[in-house]
């Protein structure tokens, strides 16, 4: 049976949502340049060989509709490669790169684009999907969150308990109270986290960890931009407390421990280990396994706690055989949290920072963490990693890999 490996990476300088670096761009024109400079370091891959482009979105619509994945297949010149637009929120482009280990495992091709993006600036009205198109059933679950909204520091209870059903359109950042509440996480130790990750950001930007993950990008009038807009140097724990909750008033979760919203694009070259030999490739990584699991919505951020130990099982594998974490930052208490539930210590986790510091494009997520995981492995000259992240509408999931190079 081959193997998928990974032979190039490349991901954007991450934007801040409206007003930051990257808001004039098109999805479909920033996810060219990515899915171009990916390939531009597989000199020897025909286009013809490729077997598909897999394109994760996490609000298809929009500029982001018609199949964004062809769209990015045409502009990029290549009539003959056929595209799939996938959405699973948060790991939309973890589940393109799923697609390709799958593929490539069951012999149906060997050589792979696995890519996302999401410009939130692009969005008309601010999301893609508008007010009223939840299903009706769901609408005692919808004002029992806004009831919580509204304040109340009651813990936390499943609702199937009580017969009732979850809210699957809950707002993230209700959600992050939730878990708050449910793991009884309290704002400081969120706070704590937040800063951990602006100080390591900060940290490795010095260190040219930053420069060596991020692929410049040249915006439609000629700018090049080539640093992420989130971190933010000298974050204090003493400035970051000073910070109202953003979603409830009694709440803990505010913009200090909490991703921002952002623009990006992501793009990761996968194929068989057969075809790289062929090509005289050296792969950064072997994908060893991966995993996806379910949860209450209402607390999605806790999707790693299962995901992360389903991949692991399959392959073969434990918590303390893992160098390095990356789970993304949508919030602090659904990564630290998720990490404290599974006895990941802190020295193996985000170890460059995370997304609170350096941003969560949705949909390119899970190809920018692959690349920001395979960089740290060699970074700090370690074998296996796992990525996973926490998922909209009560899901989590992850994947191992192997650094080969």
């Amino acid at each position: 049976m081959p193997e998928a490996v990974i032979v190039s990476t490349a991901r954007s300088p991450i934007g801040r949502a409206n007003k930051g670096s990257l808001k004039d761009m098109r999805p479909d024109d920033l996810t060219v340049q990515m899915v171009q400079a990916a390939l531009a370091k597989v000199p020897g891959l025909d286009p013809r060989d490729i077997t598909d482009l897999h394109l994760g979105v996490g609000q298809p619509a929009g500029e982001a509709g018609h199949n964004l994945a062809r769209a990015v297949a045409v502009l990029s010149g290549f009539d003959h490669l056929p595209g799939v637009t996938v959405n699973r929120y948060c790991s939309s482009s973890l589940q393109t790169t799923r697609m390709a280990f799958h593929a490539i495992r069951a012999g149906e091709g060997d050589a792979f684009i696995s890519a996302g993006v999401e410009t939130v600036s692009r969005f008309a009205n601010g999301y893609a999907d508008g007010p009223g198109s939840e299903n009706p059933q769901f609408a005692d679950a919808v004002a029992r969150t806004a009831k919580r909204a509204e304040g109340g520091a009651d813990t936390w209870t499943d609702p199937r308990e009580g017969g009732e059903l979850p809210d699957l359109y809950i707002a993230m950042g209700q959600t992050a109270e939730n878990v708050a509440q449910h793991l009884g996480m309290s704002r400081q130790e969120q706070d704590e986290f937040g800063v951990r990750s602006q100080n390591l950001a900060e940290k490795a930007i010095a260190d040219g960890f930053w420069a060596k993950d991020i692929t410049p990008v040249t915006l439609p009038d000629g700018t090049v931009v080539s640093t992420d807009d989130g971190p933010r140097a000298g974050v204090t724990l003493e400035a970051v407390s000073q910070l109202k909750p953003v979603f409830r008033p009694d709440g803990t979760v505010t913009a200090g421990n909490c991703c921002a919203l952002n623009d990006g694009a992501a793009a990761v070259v996968i194929m068989s280990d057969t075809k790289a030999k062929e090509l005289g490739l050296t792969p950064l990584a072997r994908i060893v396994s991966t995993a996806v699991t379910g949860l209450s919505p209402e607390i999605m951020g806790l999707g790693p706690v299962e995901a992360i130990p389903a991949a692991l099982r399959n392959a073969g594998m434990g918590i303390d055989d893992i160098d390095l974490y990356e789970i993304n930052e949508a919030f602090a208490v659904q990564a630290w949290g998720s990490a404290k539930q599974l006895g990941i210590p802190m020295d193996k986790l985000n170890v460059n920072g995370g997304a609170i510091a350096v941003g969560h494009p949705f949909g390119m997520t899970g190809a920018r963490i692959t690349s920001t995981l395979i960089n740290s492995m060699q970074h700090h000259d370690k074998q296996f990693g796992v990525e996973s992240m926490c998922v909209g509408g009560g899901m989590g999931m992850a994947m191992v890999l192997e650094r080969l190079s």
